[in-house]
C-alpha cells in the first residue's frame, strides 16, 4: 500500500468513526475501538496476514439440507460490515426491502470484521442509515439459519457462501469487478476465483452480465439502475449567471479517475476562466486546486439534488462499473460528460450523455461543448430526464425476484 493510499485510508476510517460515534455514541465507539486493536495485529502489534485472510480457506459451515426444507422464499444476504453512506450496501438493502415486499423473508447475514456490537445494533444501524427491514440478522456466518438461497454481494462474502451447507441455491449480487480494485496479487486473484465458484450471477447492469458470462461461464442475469424519485428532482437555480462543473471527487478510489478529473478541470478553467468546480464525494481540501471551486465534501442524501441542480454540466468517470450517480444527476435535469468504455456504456449513450475518449484533451472539449453551446446542454439535458423516466426500482426488484423463484425450474433465468 502506497503513503498515498495509506493516508486516504486512515481518513475514511477517521470520517467513519466520527459517523459511527455520534450515531451510536461513544461507548460503542470505544467498544469497536478496542475491537479493532484486538483485531489483525492491533495498534502497535504484528500484521495478522494467516488470520486476516482465514475466510478463503473452504471449511464447511453448516448441515446440507435439501430441496422443500425450508420455505421457498428464505432468502440469506450475506453482507461485510457496512459503515454510514456506504453506496454498495444501499442498493443491496434497497433490494432486500422490495422483495419483502414480494413476499421473501430476507434475512442479513454480516460476515467478517468489524463485527457490529450487536445483532439489534446491526438493526438500528440499517435502519438508519440505509433502508428498515424485517428480517433476522446474523452476525457471522455459523450463526446463519438454513435458507432456500443464500446470496454472496462481495468477493470476500463468497467465501463464506461457498463454505454455508445449509442452502438450495447460492447467488452473487454483483455490483462490480471486483478484481479492478486490486493490483495484480492475492486479492486480485482472490476476487477473481468467486467467479469460478458456480453461484448463479445476479449482476448490476449489462456490462458484469456478459463479461462474467463470456470470461468465467457463470450463468448471469441483469437488473438495471434507477433512482430514488423522493430524493432527486430538478431544484430551483440560486445563481444561473454562475457556470459550475460538478465533479465527482473520489481520491482513494482509482477507478473514479481523481487525477485524470482533476487535470480536465484545470484545462477547462484555463479555456473558461469564470466556470466554477464544484466537488463532492470526499473531502479534498488537502489537495491544491488552482481554479475556482467549492469543496462540498461528503453530503447526506437529501442534499445532493440541491447540488446537482445548481450545476450546468457533471463530470463523472467509471473505469469498472457505473455507480447510480450518473442516473441521478440525469433525473435533477444535469448533463452529464464521461468516459466511453464498454463499463459506461450499457447504460449512457450519445443520446442521454455526452462521452468521450479518456484523454484529458477529449474529456476537456466535451466538457466546454456543454458548457458553451446551449443545444447541446439541453440535447442532452432532456435525453438524460427521458432515460430516467423510463427506470423504476420496484420492476428491478420484481425482476430478481422471478429471477429467485426460476432457480428450481427448468425455465431458463435470463
Amino acid at each position: 500500500m502506497t503513503f498515498n493510499s495509506k493516508f486516504h485510508a486512515l481518513l475514511r476510517r477517521s470520517r467513519t468513526a466520527l459517523h459511527y460515534g455520534s450515531k451510536n455514541g461513544v461507548g460503542a465507539l470505544a467498544a469497536l475501538a478496542v475491537q479493532k486493536l484486538r483485531g489483525n495485529g492491533g495498534l502497535l502489534g504484528k500484521t495478522r496476514i494467516i488470520q486476516h485472510y482465514d475466510f478463503v480457506h473452504n471449511r464447511p459451515v453448516g448441515a446440507p439440507i435439501a430441496p422443500g426444507s425450508v420455505p421457498r422464499n428464505t432468502i440469506n444476504w450475506v453482507v461485510p460490515p457496512f459503515g454510514y453512506g456506504s453506496g454498495g450496501h444501499l442498493n443491496i438493502f434497497r433490494f432486500a426491502q422490495f422483495l419483502e415486499k414480494e413476499g421473501f423473508d430476507c434475512r442479513i447475514v454480516v460476515v467478517g470484521e468489524p463485527q457490529p456490537l450487536s445483532a439489534e445494533q446491526a438493526r438500528k444501524q440499517i435502519r438508519d442509515w440505509f433502508f428498515p427491514l424485517k428480517g433476522d440478522i446474523y452476525l457471522g456466518i455459523e450463526s446463519a439459519a438454513p435458507a432456500h438461497v443464500t446470496i454472496a454481494t462481495s468477493w470476500n462474502s463468497a467465501y463464506y457462501v461457498r463454505r454455508f451447507q445449509s442452502t438450495v441455491h447460492r447467488c452473487y449480487f454483483v455490483q462490480d469487478y471486483e478484481p479492478y480494485f486490486f493490483a495484480a496479487g492475492a486479492e486480485y486473484a482472490w476476487a477473481e476465483e468467486t467467479y469460478r465458484f458456480g453461484f448463479f450471477g445476479i449482476t448490476a447492469g449489462t456490462w458484469l452480465k456478459d463479461k462474467l458470462a463470456n470470461e468465467f461461464g457463470m450463468r448471469t442475469a441483469a437488473f438495471g439502475f434507477s433512482f430514488d424519485r423522493h430524493l432527486y428532482a430538478p431544484r430551483p437555480r440560486k445563481e444561473p449567471q454562475t457556470r459550475r462543473i460538478f465533479f465527482y471527487a473520489r481520491p482513494p478510489t482509482q477507478r473514479r479517475a481523481f487525477e485524470m478529473g482533476m487535470l480536465v478541470l484545470d484545462e477547462v478553467a484555463r479555456r473558461l476562466p469564470d466556470v466554477q468546480v464544484v466537488f463532492a464525494g470526499w473531502d479534498i481540501s488537502n489537495y491544491h486546486v488552482p481554479f475556482a471551486h467549492q469543496n462540498a465534501g461528503t453530503l447526506s442524501l437529501e442534499e445532493l439534488s440541491g447540488l446537482y441542480s445548481q450545476c450546468d454540466v457533471a463530470l463523472v468517470l467509471s473505469f469498472t462499473n457505473l455507480s447510480l450517480l450518473p442516473l441521478e444527476l440525469m433525473a435533477c435535469g444535469t448533463p452529464v460528460v464521461s468516459n466511453r468504455a464498454p463499463c459506461t456504456e450499457w447504460l449512457l449513450n450519445d443520446d442521454n450523455a455526452r462521452l468521450a475518449v479518456p484523454t484529458v484533451e477529449a474529456l476537456a472539449d466535451a466538457v466546454c461543448n456543454v458548457l458553451e453551446v446551449p443545444e447541446e446542454a439541453s440535447r442532452l439535458r432532456q435525453g438524460g430526464f427521458a432515460t430516467a423516466a423510463a427506470t423504476d426500482w420496484r420492476i428491478e426488484a420484481r425482476k430478481v425476484g422471478d429471477i429467485l423463484r426460476r432457480l428450481d425450474s427448468q425455465e431458463k433465468v435470463i
